[in-house]
C-alpha cells in the first residue's frame, strides 16, 4: 500500500484560453502566454499543446530575448540533466555549521543579479553538473526541470525571477527541444508577450491563479513579493488548480496562505534528497541554525506568524522526500493534506496543526521543534510515525484527538528516539492522548534508546470497535497516563499554550 501517492485525486492541468498559432514548419501549436498577449504575470510558465504527446530533446536549448533591448535575458540549455538521480557518499568526518546559517540580507538574490550555486553559509559552491536555479534568495540553488511534459502539453520553467515587468519578450525553441512522434514540429523564434506594467500592490489579499488571470501565476511568485519580516498580515489566496512548483521561502512574517480546500489545490513537485541533496561539506537541519535542506517540495524557512489553510503540499518523489517543511516560530495549518514519503512532514519550532492530514513513508513526521495536533490524521505504510528531536525545555510532539494508521501488512509505531550518527535525544517527547487506531506495533514506540524520553500515553481505542486498546506490551520506557492520578497532567498537554511555549494560535 501507498497511500502517499494514491489518496488525493489528480488534478488536471488549468491552462488559460490558448491560440493555435503557426511555428517555423506551419505545425499548429496551442501557446500560453497567447502569442501577442499583453498584462502576462511574471512568474508565468510556458506552455505549448499539441494534437499529441510531446517528448523533451536531449540536445537544444530555449531561449528568452527581450524585445525592447535584443538581450538574451534567459536560457535553457535541454542537454544539461535536471538533476541527480543516484544519492552520494557522503564523507565520514563531515560536520554542522560551527556558527549558525546567516539568513540575513538587504537585498533578496535572484536569478537575475547572483550566478546560482553561489555558496552560502559554509558551504562550497554548487556544481552546475545539473540545471540549477535560485528560489527565494537560495543563492546554493536548486535542480530543477526546464522542461515538463503533462498530457499533450510541454511546461517551460524559465529560472525563476528571470522576467520583469513592462517588457516584451520573444521565445526561440531550438529544432529538438521538444519533439512529437510525428516529426512536425521543428521549433519557433516568433512567440510573443508582455507582462504586465507593474507588481501588483501588496493590498490585504492577492490571488494566485494558474491558469494567469490572478495577480501571481504561482505560489512562490506571490510570496516572492512579500517583503522580509513585514509586520503588515498579507493574505495570499489559492484558486484550485495544479500547482507544479518547488516552493522555497525564508524570512517571511505574518503570511496567510488560503487555498480552495485540499481537494482541489494542490502544490507539489517531484524533490527529495537525491534530487536536490545537501553539500559535501556541511551535515543539514540536525540542530537549529545549520545549513536548510533543499528536498522539500514546500519549505517555509525562518519564517514567523505563518497560517497555512485548505490546501495541499504534495512531493512526487520517494525517499527522503518532505510535501512540507517549516522551520519557525508561530505556524499554524489548518485542513491542510501533506503527502511525503520518509520525513513527509518537518516540523521545526512551534508548529500548530488542526483537522489536517498527513500522509508518508517511516519517520512520517521529522522535526526538533514542538508540535500540537489536534484532530489530525496520519498514515503511513509501515514503521515509525514521528522521530522527534526536541530539547528542553521544548516540548516535543503531543496529538490531541488525532488518528493513526496503516494497513495489517504494514504495521506502524508511534516514533522513535534513537542514535543517530552520534547524536541521541534524551528529552525527545511523544505525548498521545484520546486518539484512536488502526494496525499499531502492539510495543507502541521503537528503538528508544534513552530512557529519560517523555513517551506518555492516555485513552487508546482502537479505530474501528471504538474500543479501549491492549497497552500491556508498550515500550517499558513509555508510560500509561490514568485518572485521577494524571488529571493535571493531562489537561496540560490539552492546552496548546502548555507545549507551544506560552503560544495559543486558538480553535
Amino acid at each position: 500500500m501507498k497511500p502517499s501517492r494514491h489518496l488525493l485525486p489528480a488534478v488536471l492541468l488549468l491552462q488559460a484560453a490558448v491560440l493555435s498559432v503557426s511555428c517555423s514548419d506551419g505545425s499548429p501549436a496551442r501557446l500560453h502566454p497567447l502569442d501577442g498577449a499583453e498584462a502576462v504575470n511574471v512568474d508565468t510558465h510556458l506552455q505549448l499543446t499539441f494534437d499529441e504527446v510531446p517528448s523533451v530533446g536531449k540536445e537544444g536549448w530555449i531561449r528568452i530575448y527581450d524585445e525592447g533591448t535584443g538581450q538574451c535575458v534567459d536560457s535553457l540549455d535541454l542537454s544539461v540533466p535536471a538533476g541527480p538521480t543516484e544519492s552520494r557518499t557522503y564523507a565520514p568526518d563531515i560536520d554542522y555549521t560551527k556558527v549558525p546559517y546567516d539568513y540575513a540580507r538587504s537585498v533578496v538574490p535572484t536569478n537575475r543579479n547572483t550566478l546560482p550555486g553561489t555558496p552560502s553559509g559554509t558551504a562550497e559552491p554548487t556544481p552546475h553538473d545539473y540545471q540549477l536555479t535560485i528560489i527565494g534568495g537560495f543563492t546554493d540553488g536548486f535542480h530543477f526541470h526546464p522542461v515538463l511534459v503533462r498530457g499533450n502539453t510541454a511546461v517551460i520553467y524559465p529560472h525563476n525571477n528571470v522576467l520583469e515587468y513592462g517588457h516584451t519578450y520573444r521565445i526561440a525553441i531550438d529544432e529538438g527541444a521538444v519533439t512529437l512522434p510525428s516529426g512536425k514540429f521543428h521549433g519557433l523564434s516568433d512567440w510573443t508577450f508582455t507582462t504586465a506594467a507593474q507588481a501588483p500592490s501588496l493590498r490585504d489579499t492577492v490571488i494566485v491563479d494558474a491558469s494567469g488571470k490572478g495577480d501571481f501565476s504561482t505560489l512562490q511568485g506571490a510570496l516572492d513579493q512579500v517583503p522580509d519580516f513585514s509586520d503588515e498580515p498579507v493574505v495570499i489566496r489559492v484558486l484550485p488548480g495544479d500547482y507544479e512548483e518547488i516552493v522555497y521561502v525564508r524570512n517571511k512574517s505574518h503570511v496567510t496562505i488560503i487555498g480552495s480546500g485540499a481537494d482541489v489545490t494542490r502544490v507539489h513537485y517531484a524533490n527529495n534528497e537525491v534530487f536536490n541533496p545537501h553539500p559535501m561539506t556541511v551535515k543539514t537541519n540536525e540542530r537549529a541554525g545549520t545549513f536548510p535542506q533543499r528536498r522539500a517540495a514546500v519549505a517555509f524557512d525562518h519564517c514567523t506568524d505563518l497560517v497555512l489553510r485548505d490546501i495541499t503540499f504534495a512531493t512526487d518523489l520517494e525517499g527522503q522526500a518532505e510535501g512540507l517543511l517549516v522551520n519557525g516560530e508561530r505556524i499554524a495549518l489548518y485542513g491542510v493534506h501533506i503527502i511525503g514519503d520518509g520525513d513527509a512532514l518537518q516540523a521545526n519550532g512551534t508548529v500548530y496543526m488542526e483537522n489536517c492530514e498527513v500522509d508518508g513513508g517511516g519517520d512520517t513526521i521529522l522535526g526538533r521543534g514542538s508540535l500540537f495536533a489536534y484532530r489530525c490524521a496520519f498514515r503511513n505504510q509501515g514503521g515509525p510515525l514521528t522521530w522527534v528531536r526536541n530539547f528542553k525545555p521544548a516540548h516535543g510532539d503531543v496529538f490531541i484527538e488525532c488518528t493513526f494508521e496503516s494497513t495489517s501488512d504494514y504495521p506502524i509505531d508511534y516514533g522513535r528516539s534513537r542514535l543517530n550518527h552520534g547524536s541521541t535525544y534524551p528529552d525527545a517527547e511523544i505525548v498521545v492522548i484520546d486518539c484512536r487506531v488502526r494496525n499499531l506495533l502492539p510495543q507502541g514506540w521503537s528503538e528508544l534508546d534513552e530512557p529519560s524520553c517523555v513517551m506518555l500515553e492516555y485513552n487508546t481505542r482502537d479505530m474501528e470497535t471504538g474500543e479501549p486498546v491492549d497497552v500491556t506490551e508498550r515500550h517499558p520506557f513509555s508510560r500509561q497516563l490514568s485518572l485521577p492520578r494524571d488529571a493535571s497532567l493531562i489537561a496540560s498537554y490539552r492546552d496548546p499554550a502548555f507545549v507551544l511555549n506560552g503560544w495559543n494560535p486558538g480553535r
